[in-house]
């Protein structure tokens, strides 16, 4: 088949309707989600409120269009679901067999998947860098295949520790985004899978050297705060924490996060290209700009989406919209942040190390919004602590 033709192929199917152009598989995977979502229902419907039942539809609905929209989805989804409930069923009612039974003691139970999740990241790291350095197809797939793996251990962890809260008990049960500890954990999976998007998108591996060395500083700070404060063990939520507004601010949140930290990690990227460095080893000045700007789009847009949450369950929680709170006055720094950084690179035109500069800056800025604040400043926020 010529050239001519493939384009001619290309253009027929990009005007036929949405529906035309799923495939079995598709259908397949939309089909599996929905009796998930189901026996999910089925099984803890009675612990959901309303307002719990809605997250729950809206979450198979996105997780089915994710599915369609990137095709990678569609084996990690599966592939996580089936190993959590595995997990599930090895537990049955009893959290004590975590440390009895083999494969949740060395693989499935929550604690054993976080600490798979930190060797394979770290493996994964390496091999970017032995990939980059050494113009290693072999290698730089190796780093790819090891963090999709991260990915899918990480997967597994959310799952079952949300199970294993509730075996403590039905109070103590909730999703795992309350504490520090679970939200790095969070931050690392999507960190991982947007950098594994675009490395897709833009057919290249060549940007996880930088991208996994943000990702292996979290998993650093994972396994001090687990092997020193024992950050690992599930808690009761405390008051605060209470509230169905957090199973979709925080995740949105984290979103932002991790899209800003990518884009920092590129900016650094495109800093060391534009001055020579590593110039033969990278993607081109433009293709990390490129990635840079999309990622801070993305993130951008789920930053905002966060804070209008945040906004809407300060009203559920103390009758106002906005206190001007540390943490709120700190979240509203980072959205003018980077709402001028696309402003100036979408109206004004500006490209180049100047954004890069400022991405890099702006991780920083990001970074004391998320810990400093709790760190350091007192306000309705000070819940959080090392």
């Amino acid at each position: 088949m010529n050239t001519t033709t493939l384009a001619a192929n290309a253009a027929l199917n990009a005007q036929l309707p949405f529906w035309r152009k799923l495939g079995w598989a598709d259908y397949g995977f939309a089909l599996f989600v929905i009796a998930l979502s189901v026996a999910a229902f089925q099984r803890f419907g009675s612990f959901m409120d309303g307002y719990e039942q809605a997250i729950l539809v809206g979450t198979a609905i996105g997780t089915i269009a994710l599915g369609w929209f990137w095709k990678a989805l569609r084996v990690l989804v599966p592939v996580s679901i089936v190993l959590s409930l595995g997990a599930v069923s090895l537990y049955g009612d009893d959290l004590g067999r975590a440390q009895t039974a083999f494969w949740l003691k060395y693989a499935l139970a929550s604690q054993s998947a976080a600490m798979w999740m930190c060797v394979l990241f770290f493996l994964a790291t390496a091999m970017y860098w032995v990939g980059l350095l050494r113009r290693s197809n072999t290698a730089e797939l190796i780093a790819s295949g090891l963090t999709w793996a991260a990915c899918g251990a990480a997967c597994v962890w959310f799952f079952v520790r949300w199970y294993e809260s509730y075996l403590i008990g039905p109070d103590v049960g909730h999703i795992p985004v309350s504490n520090l500890y679970e939200v790095f954990i969070l931050f690392c999976l999507i960190t991982a899978l947007m950098y594994l998007y675009y490395e897709g998108r833009f057919a290249t591996r060549r940007m996880g050297a930088f991208v996994l060395l943000i990702i292996t500083a979290a998993v650093g700070f994972i396994l001090w705060y687990t092997l020193d404060r024992g950050a690992h063990e599930i808690q009761p939520l405390i008051p605060a924490l209470q509230s169905w507004w957090m199973k979709i601010h925080v995740p949105a949140n984290f979103v932002g996060y991790g899209a800003f930290a990518l884009a920092a990690m590129l900016g650094i990227a495109q800093l060391l290209v534009s001055r020579g460095w590593l110039a033969d080893y990278l993607p081109s000045h433009d293709t990390l700009g490129e990635v840079m700007y999309r990622a801070i789009a993305v993130g951008f847009l789920f930053f905002t989406i966060a804070t209008i949450l945040g906004a809407m369950w300060a009203a559920d929680a103390w009758g106002g919209y906005w206190s001007w709170d540390p943490k709120e006055t700190w979240a509203l720094i980072v959205w003018l942040n980077y709402a001028a950084w696309l402003h100036v690179r979408l109206v004004k035109g500006w490209r180049g190390d100047v954004l890069a500069w400022w991405a890099v800056i702006g991780l920083f800025v990001t970074t004391f919004a998320f810990l400093g604040v709790n760190m350091f400043l007192s306000g309705l926020h000070s819940y959080g602590s090392l």
